[in-house]
């Protein structure tokens, strides 16, 4: 087990070191000078001496290798650089939209794990019933609506017509369940089935059976032998989605004018701040590396058969 958890984290530094090369090296390539967007964020015309004069500065004018060594090291102790278009340090930019993203990405996930686990269960233990068709209809349409239209839907129905809740102020407690509903819907179909579909497939093991056979109550067969066996594979798949919720989602940040990590990147991308987009690549390639080492290792330590030797740096089995 320590030498799994050794080799796992190892892959993840190996990843994070990737990720970090290529993120600079493509804003290194990208046609914007950096030194004419500090100025230009400054209300400055630049003439040609002071673009020379910033490059020198910002170390501009260094090979690729050297500029990259030392963003390098600045991202280690924490400086991720100025940004353009809001004009202060990325640190004091970031920190309250990945605030923003992670209480969006809690209600959310919450959300998704009560009404999946629900849904799921009494469609497996309902199986062909009337009760079983309507949720997996309703799974599918789930999974069917795209997240703008839902999440213009619940405006509609429920600030428009209804008045129950206000998007308008982003700290006020209620204006967090639609965009964190808009995006749990989607997401609840898919669990809905997968929960239902590995509940199903425990049921039909020889275990069960001998339970059953022995007398063990159905309910104590579902909580203490069907469900804990189940939740090997949706823990990887819940581990993914948190992932994908902290990364921040553009489309229903933007919907709902929520001020998180998603909506940050596309303003970013907007006004071509590439140390912005800097830091939310890295943070966003930190969180699924991160998620994915977490998940591994509580797979592996909830049930040691899925995963009992250690593998390699690049996946081979040692």
């Amino acid at each position: 087990m320590k030498q799994y958890v050794l080799k796992r984290f190892l892959q993840m530094v190996i990843v994070m070191m990737f990720a970090s090369f290529f993120t600079f090296g493509l804003t290194f390539l990208s046609p914007s000078d950096p030194a004419e967007m500090m100025l230009t964020a400054h209300d400055v015309i630049p003439t040609e001496e002071m673009l020379e004069k910033t490059r020198e500065e910002m170390g501009l004018n260094k090979p690729f290798f050297v500029q990259y060594g030392s963003w390098l090291m600045n991202l280690l102790t924490g400086d991720l650089g100025y940004s353009y278009s809001t004009r202060g340090a990325v640190t004091e930019v970031l920190g309250p939209r990945i605030l923003m993203t992670v209480k969006l990405a809690v209600v959310a996930i919450l959300i998704l794990i009560v009404f999946s686990f629900i849904l799921g269960i009494l469609s497996a233990i309902k199986k062909d019933t009337l009760l079983d068709f309507l949720i997996r209809g309703v799974s599918l349409v789930g999974i069917s609506i795209p997240s703008f239209w839902l999440g213009l839907l619940l405006i509609y129905f429920f600030v428009v017509k209804l008045n129950w809740f206000k998007i308008t102020d982003p700290t006020s407690a209620g204006s967090v369940i639609l965009p964190a509903v808009t995006l749990a819907i989607p997401l609840m179909g898919r669990y809905i089935r997968q929960i239902r579909a590995a509940i199903l497939d425990q049921y039909s093991a020889d275990y069960v059976i001998g339970a059953r056979a022995r007398g063990i109550k159905e309910t104590s067969i579902l909580l203490k032998h069907v469900l804990p066996n189940a939740l090997t594979g949706i823990i990887t798949l819940f581990g993914l989605s948190m992932a994908v919720l902290l990364g921040g989602t553009v489309i229903v940040e933007s919907v709902f004018s929520w001020p998180g990590l998603g909506l940050m990147a596309l303003e970013a991308i907007t006004y071509r701040d590439y140390p912005l987009l800097q830091a939310y690549v890295i943070f966003m390639v930190l969180i699924y590396v991160s998620l994915n080492f977490l998940v591994d290792v509580t797979t592996q330590a909830l049930n040691p058969r899925v995963e009992t030797r250690g593998r390699g740096i690049f996946g081979k089995t040692t």
